[in-house]
């Protein structure tokens, strides 16, 4: 498939301030540049619609910035969309330079309801950006597009793997891969989770040593734990680990218990960890919009996230505890101490112990399902406190941007999946337009 692109085209008409207007053209060029390296900007501003055509003739965008440098009718905006109904579009207005009772010198922003007013008879969304160049606004704005254009791309090239099915009160999970494709572009490949014990089962020690010299460079105590667990985490770790090379598989979704610990006799939780840290997102549970949700916000914030269920709230300060049984990747760990334990419930090890780390700033996400079957994104910002391992498995402590008992409460109410994302870093705005992008409604909380 090839590279992302972005094409800047900057509209108007050649009777405004032709002097005002190539000032912006230039500063918006600047700004674009620094932003997206790539992106494709004609060499002049594009006053008619002969030129604007003549630029766009050979482009095969992904995201087109549609900018009215000066006042521009509705018929440049016709054409774009003749050429280009399907491509991502960013409809960008500049500031009017100067008001001091004289001419008016650019008149962008009538310009932008010209536009706007034909998109919305196509039934074409858009994102919408107002103000100049220099501005910090505009540039986060402008940033946050660019990347949700890249990352909605990015979602075509992704394969996500079911290893196993849902447990039993778990189907919130569950994914059609008809339903995959369509809403997001993504490929959903099944495999029983037996297949891949079976596969563990036939390695040696010694075909595994390198997977577990690996491991106890992460994870600290693994000797502490019966050699046969940890011998067999290692097989299991080789045998998720080439498939998932095998397979070109970017997220993946895996049953764990009661297999795991039933059938196979160790649990993969560690495996999934070692995994999330090696950029492969890995839900447990078998939890494929919850694996789906976890690439998307290891793609934007170039890191591991965690994934866990909400278990507890101070009201207050104000703080949610997530938690999850141990697959947490060890780069979250609190102090770098990742450490090996026993599943809380059924005493079989290796499982991640650890709380997580702090950051200043912290996303919670989840792609979820309203009633309808309809798709929708659940956004709110936080802060990961700096605070010790609470429960047996991994645990993060977040103290909401906003009131958390209501969130909690709107939540329960609104009908919302147990588990979801954390992602290190505020990422808010990006998600918020990649779910327009994706016609998914945004739920704020």
């Amino acid at each position: 498939m090839k590279d992302f692109q972005a094409i800047y085209v900057p509209v108007g008409v050649p009777t405004f301030h032709l002097e005002s207007a190539g000032a912006e053209f230039e500063r918006s060029v600047k700004v674009l540049k620094e932003l997206c390296p790539g992106i494709l900007c004609p060499d002049e501003m594009l006053l008619s619609i002969d030129l604007m055509s003549s630029f766009l003739e050979d482009k095969d965008p992904d995201l087109i910035i549609f900018q009215d440098v000066t006042f521009a009718n509705s018929a440049y905006m016709e054409e774009v969309l003749r050429r280009f109904p399907h491509t991502q579009l960013i409809l960008w207005t500049v500031r009017e330079p100067v008001i001091d009772g004289g001419r008016l010198r650019l008149n962008s922003l009538t310009g932008a309801f010209s536009a706007a007013n034909i998109m919305r008879q196509f039934g074409k969304t858009f994102e919408y950006v107002y103000g100049s160049a220099g501005e910090e606004k505009v540039k986060n704005r402008l940033s946050a597009a660019i990347k949700a254009a890249a990352l909605k791309k990015g979602l075509n090239e992704l394969k996500i793997a079911q290893i196993g099915h849902t447990p039993q009160g778990f189907g919130f999970g569950r994914a059609l891969d008809s339903d995959m494709l369509y809403q997001f572009g993504v490929r959903v490949e099944s495999i029983e989770a037996r297949e891949l014990i079976d596969q563990a089962r036939s390695f040696t020690n010694d075909e595994c040593l390198a997977y577990l010299l690996k491991a106890k460079n992460s994870i600290k105590g693994l000797d502490a734990l019966p050699e046969n667990n940890v011998l067999d985490f290692a097989r299991l770790y080789k045998a998720y680990d080439e498939y998932v090379k095998q397979n070109g598989i970017g997220a993946l979704a895996s049953r764990c218990w009661p297999d795991f610990f039933t059938s196979y006799g160790t649990p993969v939780c560690a495996v999934l960890g070692m995994l999330n840290d090696e950029g492969v997102a890995c839900s447990c549970e078998a939890d494929a919009y919850g694996a789906l949700s976890m690439y998307i916000g290891m793609q934007l914030s170039n890191s591991p996230v965690f994934f866990g269920d909400p278990v507890s709230l101070d009201e207050d300060n104000n703080l949610i505890y997530f938690w999850h049984c141990g697959t947490a990747a060890c780069s979250l760990a609190r102090d770098g101490r990742a450490c090996a334990g026993v599943h809380c419930n059924r005493k079989i090890g290796p499982t991640l112990e650890f709380g997580c780390k702090a950051s200043d700033d912290v996303t919670i996400y989840r792609i979820g399902r309203e009633d309808d079957g309809t798709f929708r994104s659940f956004i709110a910002k936080g802060e990961a406190r700096d605070m010790p391992q609470q429960f047996l498995g991994t645990s993060l402590v977040v103290k909401t941007e906003n009131n958390a008992e209501e969130l909690i409460h709107t939540a329960v109410e609104r009908g919302w999946e147990p588990h979801f994302i954390i992602i290190y870093g505020d990422h808010a705005e990006e998600l918020e337009i990649l779910s327009h992008m994706l016609d998914i409604e945004v739920e704020r909380y």
